[in-house]
Parts: structure tokens; C-alpha cells; sequence
């Protein structure tokens, strides 16, 4: 199969390159390399004679038409979006723009491709979003894709936003979309301005690691390879028109995280003192969510997924691959941005 991958440089989007490459894949990936992405990310493809890069932007409705035209793909895995809820808070025109005019631009790009080819009953659209788009939940409770949704950032608004039109693309037009919500990502190559990177690298750097709040807000971590082997999955097997929520099956509070980073990196990088010394709590983020948790049942009985790698074991190979790459993080911490805090409202 031919995939057109949007964001492919950046951090989930180069995973899913990297491993449809490795599933025997032809892949375009098209990306506009803004301030996170790295092609250093798909360096290991990047000779591959099944790989294709394209620079160009998702709002940039006649580039879109282009490469439609030139590459003829078999299926769409649409990963380019603003990500950063803090970026968001300071900055919420580029995640309209992006995330959700650049959305529909490639809902029409796509939609003018297939029916120019005659709808082929084998052509996806598959979405890639995030369980932001839920809100928050209390102390139980999961996410399921029947959740109705309830943003309170700037980014997931944006997301929300993009998942509906994605939706009323499939409805109106008949478009042929499958759609995924995840929960949050960690892995090697992620950006450093998220919450892990900022630890290990605030941790090597001996500067304040910083949390929010009282540090209690819980999240559901996912391994990015485990992700990428999920979203080929939905892709290929998923039903039409339905929403896959894909979860880690590992809750935990940001303050138990950040503690199991600092535990790893005093076996692996030891120091006159725990790096737990460095821990700092600092003012919360403006409409901070409490707690996200996903309900991966729909995934798990119909398609037979469920994630390979606990968190203990993913934060060990992330902490492992961040001091084996340290060429790769320490290109990236002039980028506008990076190691400030943002999001402050």
C-alpha cells in the first residue's frame, strides 16, 4: 500500500513512517518542518527506495492538489497538527489555521482525488487525534468513543474541531474514514518541550524539574511504537466510518512519573544526589485537565490490539535513548521556545 503521511518528521507521525516502512509500506511523507519537526526522525528511511519526502503545508490547499496527483496514494494517515496545549494558551491562531483549516484542506484534497478516481473502494482517510477532545474526567471513569466531547483548550477545541469535519466529510460526501483518539505519547525522538523530555533533559542539565499544580493531574501513557503499530492497524482493518480509541493501559499521576524518571536516571546516570532533589512544583496551567483515561475495549475485541510495553519499560528505553542521543536533543534546544516556560495565560 502507498501511504500519504501528513506530519511525518514530527514525533508520532516519523514513528508510524518508520514502522509502515518496515511493514513493506511505500510512504510520501509530507511535512512542513515547523519549529518540531526533524528529519533526523526518519533518518533511518530516508534512503529507502520506498520512502518519499514532500515539504508542504497542510494549509496550502494547490500543494495538496499536487501531490495527490503525483503519488496517487492508496490511503491518507493525516498526523500534522499543533500539539503543544502551552503553545496553544499563548498562541491559538496557528492550531485554527493548522488543525483545522489545514483539516479540511486535506478532506477536500482527498475527497477531489478519490472521485476523480472513481471512489475506489480500497482509498482511507484515516484521522489521527487525541483524547483531549473528552475534557477531564474525576477520580474514575474512562473515556470510551460514545464519550461526548467536551475541549477546554485551545488545542483540543482545535482538535474537536477537526475530528467533526472529518465526520461530516464521511457523512455528506461519503468520504471513507476511519478515525483514532489516543492518549499521551512517549517514546525516543519526542520534542523537547513535553512534559517527559523536559524531565530528563532539566534532570542531566541539574536544573529544577518542573511540575504543575501538586503534581496530581493523571494521564494514560502509550508508547509511541506501540501507537504507530495501532494506528497501521485501524488503518488496514478498521470499519469505515467508526473511531478507535487507543489507550496505554497505564495511568499515572504526573508527580509518579516524574518520580520514576528520576529513579531510572539514578541507576543509569548517577549523581551526588537523586535527581528527585530536583523536582519543583510551580504555578498550574490555566484550565488544566485532572485526569484522562481511555477504555481501549473497541480496539482490543475488534481488531485484537492492546499495547506490548508497560510504563516502567517504555520510560526505561526513553531515558536509555535520550542519553545515547544526545547530537540529536541538544540540536533542538535553540528552537524558539524550547526550554521556557509557556502557557501561563
Amino acid at each position: 500500500m502507498k501511504l500519504l503521511v501528513t506530519g511525518g518528521a514530527g514525533f508520532i507521525g516519523s514513528a508510524v513512517v518508520r514502522r509502515a516502512i518496515a511493514q513493506g509500506h511505500a510512504v510520501v511523507n509530507l511535512d512542513a518542518l515547523t519549529y518540531a519537526a526533524c528529519l533526523d526522525n526518519v533518518a533511518s528511511v530516508a534512503n529507502n527506495p520506498d520512502y518519499v519526502f514532500e515539504r508542504a503545508d497542510i494549509r496550502d490547499r494547490a500543494a495538496l492538489d499536487r501531490i495527490f496527483a503525483a503519488h496517487r496514494p492508496d490511503a491518507v494517515m493525516h498526523l500534522a497538527a499543533e500539539s503543544h496545549v502551552d503553545r496553544s494558551i499563548d498562541g491559538p491562531g496557528d492550531f485554527i489555521e493548522t488543525n483545522i483549516t489545514g483539516t479540511f484542506n486535506m478532506l477536500e484534497a482527498a475527497r477531489k482525488y478519490w472521485t476523480e478516481a472513481d471512489k475506489p473502494e480500497s482509498f482511507r482517510f484515516h484521522h489521527i487525534s487525541t483524547d483531549e477532545v473528552f475534557g477531564s474526567l474525576g477520580p474514575t471513569g474512562q473515556f470510551t468513543e460514545g464519550t461526548p466531547y467536551d475541549p477546554r483548550s485551545p488545542y483540543s477545541a482545535s482538535k474537536a474541531s477537526s475530528d467533526h469535519l472529518v465526520h461530516a466529510w464521511a457523512e455528506t460526501y461519503g468520504l471513507p474514514v476511519v478515525l483514532t483518539n489516543c492518549s499521551n505519547n512517549y517514546g525516543p525522538y519526542h520534542f523537547p518541550e513535553k512534559l517527559i523530555p523536559v524531565v530528563i533533559l532539566n534532570a542531566l542539565h541539574g536544573r529544577p524539574i518542573p511540575i504543575y499544580g501538586n503534581g496530581s493531574n493523571v494521564r494514560d501513557w502509550l508508547y509511541v511504537e506501540d501507537h504507530a503499530e495501532a494506528l497501521l492497524l485501524v488503518l488496514s482493518k478498521g470499519a469505515l466510518g467508526r473511531s478507535y480509541n487507543i489507550g496505554g493501559e497505564n495511568e499515572r499521576s504526573n508527580l509518579e512519573l516524574v518520580q520514576t524518571i528520576c529513579a531510572i536516571l539514578d541507576r543509569l546516570a548517577p549523581r551526588s544526589d537523586s535527581y528527585a532533589d530536583l523536582i519543583t512544583f510551580v504555578s498550574d496551567r490555566p484550565g488544566h485537565d485532572a485526569r484522562y483515561a481511555i477504555d481501549p475495549t473497541r480496539i482490543r475485541e475488534e481488531l485484537g490490539w492492546r499495547p506490548s510495553v508497560t510504563v516502567e519499560e517504555g520510560l526505561e528505553k526513553t531515558v536509555r535513548w535520550y542519553l545515547d542521543n544526545r547530537p540529536w536533543w541538544q540540536a533542538l534546544l535553540d528552537r524558539e521556545g524550547v526550554g521556557k516556560r509557556l502557557g501561563t495565560g
